[in-house]
């Protein structure tokens, strides 16, 4: 997943290196939700439903990806 992530230049949004903007107006938000919104996808596709279950609610990919690195590390 990593290598993918790394691939289409999205990494950096899920170790927390672009972190979400707070202004919910701001164009540099709507791109960064939209990347989010995508990786997020991307994330759950590959899990089995009942690990895709537990991650699906998560804010964003960063709390996906953290929950995923701390069960399978």
């Amino acid at each position: 997943m990593r290598k993918a992530l790394e691939g289409k230049m999205k990494f950096e949004v899920v170790d927390g290196t672009i972190p979400p903007d707070t202004d919910y107006f701001d164009l540099m938000f709507r791109a960064w939700n939209h990347c989010n919104m995508l990786i997020h996808s991307w994330i759950l596709n590959p899990v089995t439903p009942s690990i895709a279950q537990s991650i699906a609610f998560k804010e964003n990919d960063v709390d996906a990806w953290n929950d995923l690195k701390e069960r399978f590390s």
